[in-house]
């Protein structure tokens, strides 16, 4: 696990926190907890105004409007809205034509982002168990199917996912966690947050046995719950 950046410390402190806004004094507080250097991160926070990742105001610093659509991604990620699966599947199949190679890809990274996987090129299918807002470019560039797979779903989504490779990783964070070293610990939980957002969030019927996507989850709200109350704590023991 290798040690975690003063910016990466600080984005993951912004990213988990609802409103995303903090003070510098806070922020140098929270990532000290980790290891980070009062130094170090005070110039980091300057770097990412500078960088536009930030906006500052009155000694409060807010994440950029750009991140604030990756943080709307992690919540989703970390808390993912689901509903009742009876057996559907969603499709997608790429109707667009004449795009360049930057806007496939684009499209592309889209649709992943939907936890949708390709069945071959331009058709992408999952579950339909998912509750989310489809962007009006997917909707733009594809048309979009209900259907029912005529052989084993089990299989299907065994063969649109490596679902024992993300198994095995997800249990490395958690293993990597359970640690005394606070800097080796908040790596780890900054690694599962990326890490949730490659789960495809499947019905529990399709999944392997004994799936851990619920303990890293929960590991994830417990330690910013800590985190965030540690940090509380540390200033106020700098008030008196």
């Amino acid at each position: 696990m290798r040690p975690i950046s003063a910016r990466s410390a600080l984005l993951s402190m912004l990213l988990g926190a609802h409103p995303p806004t903090m003070s510098a004094r806070a922020l140098v507080a929270a990532v000290g907890l980790v290891g980070v250097a009062e130094s170090a991160a005070r110039a980091a926070l300057s770097r990412m105004v500078a960088a536009g990742d930030l906006d500052r105001a009155d000694g409060h610093y807010t994440l950029s409007p750009r991140l604030l659509a990756r943080q709307r991604r992690q919540d989703a990620a970390v808390d993912p809205e689901t509903t009742a699966w009876d057996g559907e599947w969603e499709m997608a199949v790429v109707t667009a034509t004449g795009r360049d190679p930057a806007d496939r890809a684009a499209l592309r990274t889209e649709l992943s982002a939907l936890r949708m996987a390709e069945l071959r090129e331009g058709v992408w299918l999952r579950p339909a168990n998912l509750a989310r807002p489809w962007p009006t470019s997917v909707a733009n560039a594809t048309q979009r199917f209900t259907t029912r797979p005529d052989d084993d779903p089990v299989a299907l989504a065994a063969s649109l996912w490596d679902l024992d490779g993300w198994a095995a990783e997800a249990r490395a964070l958690l293993a990597a966690a359970d640690t005394t070293d606070q800097s080796a610990r908040f790596a780890a939980i900054a690694m599962s947050v990326r890490h949730l957002l490659a789960d495809p969030v499947l019905p529990a019927y399709l999944l392997p046995p004994a799936w851990p996507a619920d303990a890293l989850r929960a590991g994830y709200a417990d330690y910013r719950a800590w985190l965030q109350s540690m940090a509380v704590e540390h200033l106020a023991h700098d008030v008196v």
